[in-house]
């Protein structure tokens, strides 16, 4: 399984399997790392470096 990861700033989850086709990444076929640098979260608008691993029993925002 590949490693979700969310944002610290709104609590949007990237999850690899849904990838994020409106910014041209297709499901399944990138994880996280491999994001472009200008990616950005879809939901604020912050960058990658300020998302972090998603673990297990972390509690995501609604």
């Amino acid at each position: 399984m590949k490693t979700k990861y969310v944002c610290s700033v709104c609590g949007y989850v990237y999850d690899p399997q849904k990838g994020d086709p409106e910014q041209g990444i297709e499901p399944g076929t990138t994880p996280f790392e491999d994001l472009p640098e200008e990616w950005m979260c879809p939901e604020c608008g912050v960058g990658k470096d300020l998302f972090k691993p998603l673990r297990f029993g972390t509690e995501i925002r609604d």
